[in-house]
């Protein structure tokens, strides 16, 4: 069952971790820097009647105990979680204890001894002996220790294979009658989305739409209207994941989601360009109608991580400040997408997981990244009282959560890079609950509600984790007839906004329910991209029977006659004075691969061809005028 920990897992699991010391060199460095009744509580640790008092024997007896056998000794001494720390610490690069990456991958805090209440009468434990000030283990005892000290094991991601059908919460509430605060729990329906097939066909289904003149974007930011984003959702496998018109409260709608994505992904990808407020399709756009689907969404994906376009943080509405003094803090955006990336990849395909073991996996792995270097400059509803600096550092969930959550629900799934699941945002992410300024938040985002997510064949296609890539074969379904006539009768459940779409393109729409097959419609097809053998998939993949004789003989009719001729480029046409001299330079061995003869007296010369067609005859003997 997949749920939130209402009682702060982040709260937990973001410790604050500064490396604000420089390394320390020796045992004897850390332990001169401890107070003497400090120094005590450590020797009260080593089993020993003879415990000196004075610091500089404090020193060197603890020193003894820290070498040979007696280190070995105190090793035994650790249960397996200090162990781990030690391992962890020994093992990392720069000798320190990483509170935030050990939680992630442990799920637990080792033991550092006890304290009271208020944090004072502290107590050591043999821990302290080998990591001191809870952060660090001198070099000299770091070297002594990997010689018997095993790496720590690595951390894996924990998947399961169904995704289960409820997602789980609690909260805490007061209850007036008892004047106590209780827990409630509450399970919410899980809406499974798989986007692996969806993403294939919402691609060309967008590229059609755009190359129809329907989609128009701000000039100077490139986000699309509400009329466009309408426009897309109509022709998207199923709509967006979301549908507003069903939500009664204004404060409890989320937004477009998908259409907004598909309008920014296909400017980042190279496959459309604004003209005239509208978007158009660019020569890799036009050629991406008839290529392959997964390979276009890869491409789209690689440009995508290093887009300039859209900041995804600027779609957390309710983050202020990032356009003015918030800007400058923050950190690049392909670097947090790549660190998001790189955990992506170590995810099983076909597996499920949750998007807190998803977060756990990127602490616990050493992706994590910055979100910003300031976060005193980034507000909730007012600058002063809401800055996010006041969280203290404790803002993972809050930056860096919400934008992952942003790039897996909007950008990655959308691609078809990952089947997700997920519920309605409102209050299944109450962590922001105690920040000022959100009493009236149903939801701090609209991807609050992604509670798992699924890496797709095509995903590690894209991320590059395997080389080739097979779709899954279009799904079977008998919505319509296609007659002997030539005619599409929908006899079957109401079409798809996406087969209507794909209908309209290749044939004439001649009442409510049939559409006709005609040379005209199907050529003006085929200049615009289309296939005929993509309609042919289509259309046996829709009927659920083989295609009549007669529709298979015109299909093919049309094919030839579609790929009769070719547009070979622009060309210049040349004039000779008589026919003799149009066959010399057409046959001479400095021209004749330079251009072609038409009729008696013309030649053909490409554009591209233009320049070094003009010297090779200037070597004959002749020129010819600018402008002639």
């Amino acid at each position: 069952m997949f749920g939130v920990q209402i009682v702060g897992y982040f709260q937990r699991l973001i410790m604050p971790y500064y490396q604000d010391q420089l390394s320390i060199a020796t045992v004897e460095e850390a332990l001169q820097q401890s107070s003497v009744d400090e120094l005590k509580k450590l020797a009260a640790l080593l089993s020993t009647n003879n415990k000196p008092t004075r610091k500089a024997e404090l020193v060197a007896f603890i020193q003894r105990h820290l070498i040979g056998e007696n280190l070995r000794q105190l090793w035994r001494e650790l249960d397996q979680l200090q162990q781990a720390a030690v391992a962890e610490t020994v093992h990392s690069p720069d000798g320190f204890f990483n509170a935030t990456r050990f939680y992630a991958k442990y799920l637990a805090e080792p033991n550092w001894g006890t304290s009271d209440q208020y944090g004072y009468k502290r107590q050591p434990s043999v821990l302290c002996l080998f990591i001191y000030g809870k952060k660090i283990i001198p070099k000299d005892l770091q070297t002594r220790l990997q010689a018997f000290v095993s790496k720590p094991k690595e951390v894996s991601v924990s998947s399961v294979d169904k995704c289960p059908e409820f997602f789980h919460i609690t909260w805490r509430e007061w209850d007036h009658k008892t004047g106590k605060r209780v827990v409630k729990e509450k399970e919410i329906p899980i809406q499974q989305c798989e986007m692996e097939t969806a993403a294939q066909q919402d691609l060309l289904a967008v590229l059609r739409l755009i190359n129809g003149g329907k989609v128009s974007v701000s000039d100077k930011t490139g986000f699309p209207s509400t009329a466009s984003m309408n426009a897309i959702a109509s022709v998207l496998t199923d709509g967006d994941y979301y549908n507003d018109d069903e939500t009664v409260n204004a404060e409890e709608k989320i937004g477009f989601i998908k259409p907004f994505a598909w309008a920014l992904l296909v400017q980042a990808g190279g496959l459309a360009e604004l003209s005239n407020k509208r978007l158009t399709l660019t020569k890799a756009g036009q050629k991406a109608l008839t290529a392959p689907a997964a390979d276009t969404i890869r491409t789209i994906w690689k440009k995508w991580l290093k887009n300039k376009l859209l900041d995804e943080l600027r779609r957390i509405d309710s983050i202020k400040g990032q356009t003015g003094k918030g800007k400058q803090g923050l950190t690049a955006p392909d670097k947090r997408r790549e660190a998001i990336t790189q955990a992506l990849k170590d995810c099983p395909v076909g597996c499920w997981m949750t998007t807190e073991e998803f977060f756990r996996y990127i602490l616990a792995k050493g992706y994590d990244f910055e979100v910003t270097r300031n976060p005193w400059n980034l507000y909730i509803s007012e600058a002063n009282y809401g800055s996010l600096g006041n969280l203290d550092g404790d803002d993972w969930a809050i930056l860096q959560g919400r934008y992952t959550l942003c790039l897996l629900f909007e950008y990655a799934a959308t691609l078809g890079m990952i089947n997700i699941a997920y519920v309605h945002p409102s209050g299944v992410r109450p962590d922001y609950g105690d920040l000022w300024g959100t009493d009236d938040l149903f939801f701090f985002s609209r991807y609050d509600g992604l509670a798992a997510l699924q890496l797709t064949p095509l995903g590690a296609y894209c991320l590059g984790v395997d080389h080739n890539y097979t779709p899954p074969p279009l799904e079977l379904r008998s919505i319509f007839r296609v007659l002997p006539n030539l005619e599409i009768a929908a006899t079957g459940e109401p079409l798809k906004p996406v087969d209507t779409l794909m209908l309209d393109v290749y044939a004439q729409k001649i009442s409510d329910a049939v559409w006709r097959l005609e040379t005209a419609k199907l050529l003006s097809a085929m200049e615009e991209g289309c296939t005929v053998t993509q309609l042919k998939e289509f259309l046996q993949a829709r009927s659920g029977h083989e295609l009549p004789e007669t529709v298979n003989q015109f299909l093919a009719d049309v094919e030839a006659k579609g790929n009769s001729l070719r547009d070979r480029g622009q060309a210049r046409l040349i004039e000779c004075a008589d026919t003799a001299l149009a066959v010399l330079i057409a046959n001479d061995s400095r021209t004749k691969k330079l251009c072609f003869l038409a009729g008696e007296k013309h030649l053909v010369v490409p554009t591209e061809s233009e320049t070094k067609f003009r010297n090779a005859v200037k070597k004959l003997g002749y020129s010819i005028p600018l402008g002639g």
